[in-house]
């Protein structure tokens, strides 16, 4: 005899849903449907402040058009550039300034770029550094610092004077000027496309003849040819130097020979010839035969 068992169904296990009836319910549904209405009046009150700001900045910006298109001559006039005034040249002229700031007839100070205008300035050989400024209501007000020279450079016939960062500002042909130091041996060429090898070479020429000029009168002269082997030359004295310091080798030599500070013109010192400081911890004096 076969006894026959019937299986129950197992419901599906799940997270259990509080589900609420009666009034309880109803009052629980009114306040979600309370809130969201809430979401929806913020939202909206929201989106009209955001249409005012932009209406508003519309409205403006329509305004600021209309004012500027209708005051723009009469702020032309107002602040119209009717003179220009330059400060600090002396080798400079007024015209070569005017050339490069490129002012158009009837330009206004607001119309102008300060910053732009002092770089058009400073392209010049001369100016080390430019400043304009506004000066309402009718003045631009520019300021020159002026390159100073510092020593000739002169290769083959031609004279060139340079300042002491080695910056070419204008080519003097056969003339030549006594009181600066003289430099021979660089390249011109390397020191108009403003290369820095040449450039250092004039600073360090430049640095050498002032330190030479403290102890020995005379014009200093320095020859640049070879930067491992500089020779320099004032009063009689011809002086070599190796490849390192500069300065360096020439401390060495006030430190051996103080008594050139002092009296670098008596009898005993016109018989020196050369003095060479290419070997470290040496100083070597040749005199005269």
């Amino acid at each position: 005899m076969k006894v026959l068992v019937r299986k129950r169904t197992v419901r599906d296990v799940g997270p259990r849903v509080n589900q609420w009836k009666g009034a309880r319910a109803d009052q629980i549904s009114d306040q979600r449907q309370q809130e969201r209405r809430e979401k929806l009046v913020s939202r909206g009150w929201r989106a009209l402040r955001v249409g005012k700001w932009i209406v508003g900045l519309a409205v403006l910006a329509w305004g600021l058009t209309i004012v500027t298109r209708e005051m723009g001559p009469v702020l032309q006039g107002w602040l119209e550039i009717r003179e220009v005034e330059i400060e600090g040249i002396h080798h400079v002229t007024k015209p070569e300034v005017l050339e490069r700031l490129v002012l158009k007839p009837g330009m206004g100070l607001h119309q102008v770029s300060t910053a732009f205008l002092a770089e058009r300035v400073q392209t010049h050989a001369w100016v080390k550094m430019a400043t304009v400024e506004r000066r309402p209501p009718h003045l631009l007000h520019v300021t020159i610092l002026e390159r100073t020279p510092a020593a000739i450079i002169r290769t083959g016939a031609d004279h060139w004077l340079s300042d002491e960062s080695g910056y070419l500002l204008a080519q003097l042909g056969r003339q030549d000027d006594q009181m600066l130091p003289l430099l021979i041996g660089l390249d011109t060429q390397s020191l108009q496309h403003g290369e820095a090898g040449a450039r250092n070479a004039v600073q360090s020429g430049i640095v050498l003849a002032k330190l030479i000029a403290n102890t020995f009168d005379g014009r200093v002269e320095v020859d640049l040819t070879k930067f491992s082997n500089v020779v320099a030359s004032a009063n009689g004295v011809r002086f070599q130097f190796g490849g390192d310091s500069l300065v360096d080798q020439w401390e060495r030599f006030r430190k051996v020979n103080p008594s050139f500070r002092v009296a670098p013109l008596d009898d005993r010192k016109r018989t020196v010839s050369e003095i060479d400081l290419r070997y470290d911890n040496r100083v070597i004096v040749r005199e005269k035969a």
